[in-house]
Order: C-alpha cells, then structure tokens, then sequence
C-alpha cells in the first residue's frame, strides 16, 4: 500500500500498520524531504515519493521480512533498498528530533527524572563464527546482544541505553556503563541488580528470598509495590518490540544494532510527547 491509499485510513489502523502515528510521520518526513526529494536535481532518483521511501523503511523495521521480500513489492532493487536504509537512518539519527536525551541528562535534570527505572531486554541473533560463547545468553539459551533502558519512572520517556554481548550479566551491565545519578534520585529495579544498593544507596530492589525460607507478609507486599512501580519499564520493552527488528532474530550486523535501537527508542519518545 502506497501513502496514498495509506493516508485514508482511521488514526488506529495507521499506526497500527506503521508503527507510528501519522503526525509523527509527517515529522518524520519533514526531516527527509530535503535529502531525499532530488525532482529537478542531478544525479539519481528514486521513483517512489519520500513518503513511500519512508514506508519501505517502517515495513523493514515493523515487519522485519528480508530486502529481497521488500524490494519486490514495491519494485526496487535489493541494493536500492539496502541503500535507503541506511540512509534514512543516517538522516534520522542525526537529527535532534529524534535523538534520546542521554546519560547527561540524568544529573542536569535530577529535579525532573527523580525516580527512574531500569530494566535490559534481549534480542536474539545469529549464532556467530567466531567468539560464540560471549554471546550466549544461559537466560535465554541463545545467542544475544542485550541493551539496557533507563526509563523515567512518571512519564515512560526513555533517557539512555547501553548494550552489551549476551553472556554479560545484567548487573555488570550497569557496572560497565555507571550511570550519572545523582544520590536523591531513585532507581527502580528488578532482582538481576541484587547489590545495586552499594554503587548507588537511593535504589530499590526486590526482597531475595532466603533459601529454605519464607518471605514476610511485608516483604512480599513491598515486592508487590515495587513491581506497580517498574512496570513502566517493561512497557517500554513491549513498545519497543513492536518493531519486529528488536524482536526477532536479528540479521544484520551487529555495530549497527546500538543505532537502530536508539533510533527507534527516540521514535517511541516521539509517540509519547505527542500522546501527552
């Protein structure tokens, strides 16, 4: 389906078949046009409008089917449509639109992010040729690349990520990456951050249970709480697994996975100061 006949659709049914709302695509493409609108330029042009160049690139990231699948739909070459990915990206992620706030941010708008979540997902890929076991996650028994996400616990924004090989626990992903808190914010997380508590006092984790023992009637109300509390992140990964790139077996290479999940992670940002 062209933007033409995309664009008569009900708000709903377009965001449920691109993955974004219509204003944010047109934000999008306000972004694009300049670059990829080449009428009455030099050189080579795409035949396709920038809103439909837009739309091969939200299908690959949404559905996620090969270039080979791609190409033949809207009639392009596979290399055509390789290129444009890559592009679009590029142009996207340099833009400050859509670009996530950053670790910085966290200490410079302590007052505003007081109480922050974290939580790591996982994306399964390809078994690599060489160095398999540093990928391979005894979670999730595959090889993976895992990402970390830093939410703000009140609005669900997403501040800043940071990514690591599967076999890295999740603590010591936070360890790698210490984030700038400040010691009054407080850091919600889930039971793989047990020990949190010594790099950053103001955290929250919930009650281990001792083994050969029962939780307390109040150890398991303040897991219950805490769990209300956190929930925001694990949103933020189911919105972030929409984009079927995250969440199936990923194909590409593997130094350009950061950017596309920072990328899509701005989107989501986007979505949200929108729906706001």
């Amino acid at each position: 389906m062209t933007y033409e006949q995309l664009s008569q659709l009900k708000p709903g049914a377009f965001k449920r078949r691109c993955g974004v709302h219509l204003e944010t695509f047109e934000q999008m493409v306000a972004i694009l046009r300049p670059d990829l609108d080449r009428r009455g330029k030099r050189g080579g042009q795409c035949k396709l409008s920038v809103e439909d160049q837009l739309l091969v690139v939200l299908e690959y990231w949404r559905e996620y089917r090969t270039q080979f699948h791609i190409a033949t739909t809207w009639g392009m070459s596979e290399s055509a449509v390789c290129r444009l990915i890559q592009k679009v990206e590029g142009l996207l992620t340099n833009s400050d639109q859509f670009r996530l706030p950053g670790k910085k941010q966290l200490y410079q708008n302590a007052s505003t992010w007081s109480v922050v979540a974290v939580d790591v997902t996982e994306s399964p890929i390809e078994r690599p040729q060489k160095k398999q076991r540093g990928y391979y996650s005894g979670k999730k028994k595959r090889h993976t690349l895992k990402a970390q996400v830093v939410v703000n616990q009140a609005t669900g924004q997403i501040i800043c990520t940071a990514f690591g090989k599967g076999r890295v626990h999740d603590f010591r992903l936070f360890k790698l990456h210490r984030l700038p808190m400040l010691p009054e914010q407080l850091c919600l997380a889930d039971r793989g951050y047990q020990g949190m508590a010594k790099l950053h006092p103001c955290s929250c984790t919930p009650t281990k249970k001792p083994r050969k023992g029962k939780l307390s009637k109040a150890e398991r109300q303040h897991n219950r709480n805490l769990a209300r509390l956190r929930v925001v992140a694990e949103h933020v990964n189911r919105k972030l697994k929409i984009f079927r790139i995250l969440a199936e077996r990923y194909r590409n290479r593997r130094k350009r996975f950061g950017l596309r999940f920072n990328l899509i992670a701005a989107i989501i940002n986007c979505e949200l100061s929108l729906s706001s």
